[in-house]
């Protein structure tokens, strides 16, 4: 099995490597994420790690990386004098993750063949391995665990959409599994879940989810004033945020703000796309509409201020939870379309009414929360731009489902907490 994967990857990589430095170009550090991919890292870079305890956290993407932030925090407060490496999958996980400063070393994620992840320990020595959700990579798991390094998966799930493709790889799956020293999953179902996959139950635990964890940022009214003028928002013309969106829903999405404009309704859209190199080609699709847009790189104080029926597509990074503190109604991609939905909780934790579509299937349990407090509405695309009218015209409703919506945060917190006095006993060996 492992002979089999080696050889496939072994191919892909002539493919891979100049992928990543393509995707380099956009985000400037071209040479340094293909280094990094193959375990060599710069003269200097590893100091922080030298004479240290290791705790390596791997994190796939901006979501994952995000979801960690409190996880990280509480590793730094638990374990003072131990070193963090945070690892990323993408471009976008990087980016991001090159914000936390709790980190003492960002990397790419090796390339998973045995002689590149070999280099990597060798090279980081790692304590304790921290995969959150459900990142498998069959060398860099039998590598560490070959090596007495506990390989823990943390914040784990199981998504309705996964699971019958996990069930299907069960063969190969179960021995991956069987090298894990712990599972810290989100729910009973997902713990469920990953012992019929071949987990053993007594490495199971549940912790809860480290989405509920993430601390509320702390913007002041002076705050969302200066965000509204970076962005040249108009004063007292609402602003609809549709956040993380996927091909095949920016058209729905433009068609109900049409819609809306039609009705009458002053509104500014701010369109921002899952991937910020996709944000020319929305650019071009908003053109084919005849409605004006402008890039928000290009937004600045010699642009004019922006008007009713304008849209600001987004096409920088760090960005979301500013443009959801100017949001009066917040929809959240990846969920028109059969994605299984993006990050909800974001706008609830800035107190925002949430729309999401039909297909939430990776975030299954928390939409289900959200509705259940009338935190948000799940609509299909053919109610959108009505329920945005409807909560535009009432300021008290959407008040009321933002406070909802945020008071989730309190009821489910606890996950980090719990997780982190789970990996103790790694940490005491």
């Amino acid at each position: 099995m492992y002979l089999l994967y080696d050889l496939l990857l072994l191919f892909a990589i002539p493919l891979l490597a100049p992928y990543a430095l393509l995707k380099g170009l956009r985000y400037d550090n071209l040479l340094r994420g293909l280094g990094e991919r193959f375990a060599l890292y710069r003269p200097g870079r590893l100091v922080p790690l030298r004479n240290r305890k290791v705790i390596w956290v791997h994190a796939v993407s901006v979501g994952e990386t995000r979801a960690s932030i409190p996880l990280l925090k509480e590793l730094r407060a638990s374990f003072p004098d131990a070193a963090i490496v945070l690892s990323s999958l993408t471009y976008t996980g990087r980016s991001t993750a090159e914000e936390i400063d709790v980190a003492d070393l960002r990397v790419f994620l090796p390339y998973d063949l045995p002689w590149i992840v070999a280099r990597a320990l060798r090279q980081t020595r790692p304590d304790l391995i921290l995969l959150v959700e459900t990142e498998i990579w069959p060398n860099f798991i039998r590598k560490s665990a070959a090596q007495g390094v506990p390989v823990v998966m943390v914040n784990g799930r199981i998504s309705d959409r996964s699971f019958p493709r996990y069930w299907l790889a069960r063969p190969l799956l179960s021995p991956i599994l069987g090298a894990f020293r712990l599972f810290c999953m989100q729910s009973r179902l997902d713990q469920l879940r990953i012992i019929r996959l071949g987990a053993d139950s007594d490495r199971t635990t549940v912790t809860g989810n480290l989405k509920f964890d993430l601390p509320a940022p702390d913007f002041s009214e002076a705050d969302i004033a200066l965000f509204r003028k970076e962005l040249r928002l108009p004063d007292k013309v609402p602003v609809w945020v549709a956040g993380s969106t996927r091909e095949g829903e920016e058209e729905i999405i433009l068609e109900a703000f049409r819609a809306l404009l039609e009705r009458g309704l002053k509104l500014v859209l701010i369109l921002v796309p899952r991937y910020p190199d996709r944000a020319r080609a929305v650019c071009d699709l908003v053109a084919r509409t005849d409605l004006a847009c402008r890039l928000r790189s290009e937004l600045g104080k010699q642009q004019a201020q922006l008007s009713s029926g304008d849209i600001v597509v987004g096409d920088t990074l760090g960005e979301m939870l500013k443009f959801y503190a100017c949001a009066d109604v917040v929809f959240v991609g990846g969920s028109l379309v059969p994605i299984g939905g993006h990050n909800i909780l974001e706008a609830s934790l800035l107190s925002k009414p949430v729309l999401f579509g039909p297909h939430m299937q990776n975030f299954k349990s928390i939409s289900q929360l959200l509705l259940e407090a009338e935190g948000g509405l799940q609509v299909d695309e053919d109610e959108i731009a009505e329920k945005v009218a409807m909560l535009l015209d009432s300021p008290p409703l959407r008040r009321k489902m933002g406070e909802k919506g945020q008071s989730l945060f309190a009821e489910h917190s606890g996950a980090t907490r719990r997780t982190v006095d789970s990996l103790q006993r790694f940490m005491e060996r």
